[in-house]
């Protein structure tokens, strides 16, 4: 079967068995997002970080950088199995072009679900064979999120517990080559 036909079952199935995609601008990767994807490392045969390279917000990092710190990230935790790359356009696009059965989705709280929920509804009317499977985020890792990170970050605050060391060291140097 090619990476893009059609399984019995309706749903799309890659040669590599079942792949998921998990997409976000991830500016900055935070240990939240490595934790979802070692999750989701472990529900399906393969596992993409997809990272959004033009999203419609201000990013502190390019394209490359997030990629580059996100892979940096996977191997500090040994998830040599999680694969990162970049796209653009529609993620139900991009996931349906990869052969994906799947997008996965974190969730922290109830405001997170209702977004997700709306995309979610908008992905299956454009892709129906494509599934969104949310992960809740765990506990420790609920208060995180990437805006939450760099406003620490601005604020001069300790990043440990956050976010990888080579995030937070990316973190430092990018704020102190370009303070607000």
């Amino acid at each position: 079967m090619s990476v893009s036909e059609e399984r019995s079952d309706g749903m799309m199935g890659g040669a590599a068995g079942r792949l998921a995609i998990y997409p976000g601008t991830f500016d900055p990767v935070h240990h939240g997002h490595v934790d979802i994807a070692r999750r989701a490392a472990r529900l399906f045969d393969q596992v993409v970080v997809a990272v959004y390279d033009r999203p419609s917000k201000s990013l502190l990092f390019s394209p490359e950088e997030r990629i580059s710190l996100f892979r940096a990230s996977l191997d500090a935790v040994g998830a040599h199995d999680v694969v990162v790359e970049g796209y653009s356009g529609l993620t139900v696009n991009y996931a349906h072009r990869r052969g994906a059965i799947a997008i996965v989705r974190g969730l922290r709280a109830v405001f997170d679900f209702e977004y997700e929920y709306q995309m979610t509804t908008m992905n299956r009317h454009l892709q129906a064979g494509v599934e969104t499977v949310f992960l809740t985020t765990s506990l420790e890792f609920a208060y995180l999120s990437s805006t939450i990170v760099k406003e620490v970050a601005f604020g001069g605050a300790e990043l440990d517990g956050l976010v990888p060391s080579v995030v937070a060291d990316a973190l430092t140097s990018r704020l102190v080559s370009h303070p607000r």
